[in-house]
């Protein structure tokens, strides 16, 4: 069962998602740090970061087995 605890930084309470072998910090939690209103345009904003997509894209190389190299590579290089 996962479980969850919470740690405080910069008097903001940040959620760590707990499984059986991995963290998981909420991204919400933070963006909550920048606009307590607009986490979501936080988050938009960082996703569509070419560095992002970059750093989410070797991420997915180590950890995913069925990742799709091919495809991404075309969205990768997508223009936003």
């Amino acid at each position: 069962m996962a479980k969850n605890k919470t740690i405080n930084v910069k008097g903001i309470e940040i959620t760590i998602f707990l499984n059986e072998q991995s963290e998981y910090i909420s991204l919400t939690d933070i963006a909550r740090y920048k606009d307590i209103e607009r986490t979501e345009t936080i988050i938009q904003n960082w996703i569509r970061n070419r560095n992002t997509i970059e750093l989410l894209g070797f991420w997915e190389q180590l950890y995913n087995p069925d990742f799709k190299h091919i495809e991404f590579e075309g969205f990768k290089n997508k223009q936003v």
